[in-house]
């Protein structure tokens, strides 16, 4: 058991964070035990034949029996969604003798394969191959299935509460005011305060309830399984761009193929050929519905399309050219 201890201002701090690093790193559980996975058992059976290209030797040692993962494989993320490159660089320069106390904390030992200096190294370059065979052809559907679950707990707080939202989190975390309780897990029991540390709550369609880092020295953080994974594997005919212009109207189907890349009310006015007051009723209604993402570029506010409409404008034929490759 760990408990996280909040002070008020901690409580107010509580954020999300998306890690694509946790993701691989926790994706090696379901390979090792794929019955304690069923949700992902489409995942599994797909990417088979990929990972034995993969260095199974590095991966095989960073899971163990009883699922634990070294908490080098769990960076804290900094950002809603925190790029891959950037994690697996981290991880590269981990300190040896941080590198090696996180493999001891799951092993009770340095495996041999990871002993000598380079081993931090060694499975950066290992984590970026086998995400490039195993995990970026449907990174978009996980991606999508993670921030449709942040985007609801983020209502839930706006209606109910932060206390609400932690309660609901997993069967096995609950919250009473000041301690987050994540239960079976974690030996010995411990808790911490939180301390103006921030505590992050992650995502990942790999944990079957909820996940903290085993060492205390860790960022907090809980990982827990997102909403909404069980039609993550479905398939539906691929949409075509008609099919897209009598959902959304002819202007804003036409947007949102205009919105690949950042643009402001004013660029996209122009593109069009209408003034921007037009343009921004549509943007409006597209942001409204979770299609579009927003920020403030200096004066200028830019818009660029979510990955939910990425999913919807490309996810199903990227799956088919994937498949068919």
């Amino acid at each position: 058991m760990l408990a996280y201890l909040l002070s008020p201002r901690d409580l107010g701090q509580v954020r999300f964070g998306i890690s694509p690093l946790c993701e691989a790193g926790l994706s090696l559980k379901a390979l090792r035990q794929p019955g304690r996975f069923p949700l992902q058992l489409t995942w599994v059976r797909q990417v088979r034949a990929e990972l034995d290209r993969c260095d199974r030797d590095v991966l095989g040692v960073l899971v163990d029996d009883a699922l634990s993962t070294p908490d080098f494989l769990n960076p804290r993320p900094d950002t809603p969604l925190t790029d891959l490159d950037q994690e697996l660089a981290a991880l590269a320069a981990t300190p040896l003798r941080v590198f090696r106390r996180n493999l001891t904390a799951v092993h009770g030992e340095v495996p041999k394969v990871l002993a000598g200096q380079d081993g931090p190294q060694r499975v950066a370059g290992a984590l970026a191959d086998y995400w490039h065979r195993c995990i970026d052809p449907y990174w978009h559907r996980m991606r999508t299935v993670m921030e449709s679950d942040i985007a609801y707990r983020g209502k839930v707080i706006a209606d109910d509460g932060v206390e609400r939202m932690l309660n609901d989190l997993s069967p096995i975390v609950s919250f009473d005011g000041t301690r987050l309780t994540v239960t079976r897990i974690v030996h010995p029991d411990r808790s911490e305060w939180v301390a103006g540390r921030g505590l992050t709550l992650v995502p990942t369609t790999f944990t079957p309830d909820a996940s903290v880092p085993l060492e205390p020295k860790h960022p907090p953080m809980v990982l827990y399984a997102p909403r909404g994974q069980g039609t993550m594997w479905s398939t539906a005919p691929v949409p075509t761009g008609t099919d897209f212009a009598q959902l959304l109207g002819p202007a804003r189907a036409r947007l949102l193929m205009l919105l690949a890349d950042p643009r402001s009310t004013t660029g996209l006015a122009v593109a069009l050929g209408v003034t921007p007051s037009a343009v921004n009723q549509h943007l409006r209604l597209l942001h409204r519905t979770g299609l579009l993402m927003r920020r403030r570029h200096g004066r200028s506010v830019l818009y660029q399309r979510s990955s939910l409409a990425e999913a919807l404008l490309l996810g199903e034929s990227r799956d088919t050219d994937s498949a068919t490759s």
